[in-house]
């Protein structure tokens, strides 16, 4: 495979949102969790593999002050600046791997939609999370997103590993309770269907053990109203079920 950032700025670079299948204008799902916490608006939030996602358009809306967006891709987030224009400046931005991302900044809450699940040896995924495990602040939050069990297996070109309620919980409750399980019916624009897992985890206490809710996992569905444009946009018999 090629260099993993030379992979997703050719992405970005050939493509626009209307072409991708992930694309949410309003993100509900994630939006709906991040509400149900009512922080305050002065929390740090850092949105990983952000894209050029519509989230932090809606964060901004939403009032939050203190946003992070970390990509891999600076010819995503360079669209995202584009689009956000005079309000861009209020973001920070950063271009990295997120396997190779250092910070001694504290996030209250740690958003990551369908990043993570592009990690696939155990080097990485380790790596991811001792990251978390000194990055996010004490009593803060964890909100992860993947494709499910029951989701494609690969994404613009990249194979995923798909995750369960348990496994995915099972990676994070050294340091994490699992507060919600959310499974998402995606139908793409191309009126594919897309099965992803939204995990909403709190920090605990240090030497406490694991104490997550059991509540019935939720299911709600998100419609596309996106249309793909024909000229470059994705082929999904060879790149898998997303793009």
């Amino acid at each position: 495979m090629k260099n993993l950032k030379e992979h997703w700025n050719t992405v970005y670079s050939k493509s626009n949102t209307h072409k991708h299948t992930w694309t949410q204008d309003v993100p509900r799902t994630t939006l709906s969790m991040l509400d149900s916490l009512k922080l305050s608006k002065e929390v740090e939030i850092i949105d990983v593999g952000g894209g050029d996602s519509s989230l932090v358009d809606n964060l901004l809306g939403l009032g939050y002050k203190n946003i992070t967006v970390l990509d891999i891709s600076e010819e995503a987030l360079n669209i995202t600046k584009k689009r956000l224009g005079d309000n861009a400046h209020y973001i920070k931005w950063v271009v990295s791997d997120i396997t190779e991302y250092r910070t001694d900044k504290k996030y209250d809450v740690w958003i990551d939609r369908a990043a993570f699940h592009f990690l696939k040896d155990e080097t990485s995924i380790l790596t991811y999370l001792n990251l978390v495990n000194t990055s996010v602040s004490e009593n803060g939050y964890l909100l992860m997103a993947a494709f499910s069990d029951k989701g494609p297996t690969k994404c613009s070109g990249l194979e995923v590993r798909q995750y369960s309620n348990e496994n995915l919980t099972s990676l994070f409750e050294s340091n994490f309770n699992r507060e919600r399980c959310v499974f998402e019916d995606h139908t793409t624009p191309s009126q594919m269907n897309q099965n992803f897992i939204y995990l909403l985890l709190k920090r605990r206490k240090l030497g406490l053990i694991p104490l997550h809710n059991n509540a019935a996992d939720e299911f709600v569905t998100y419609q596309s109203t996106n249309a793909l444009s024909t000229e470059g946009s994705c082929d999904v018999n060879s790149k898998g079920c997303c793009c």
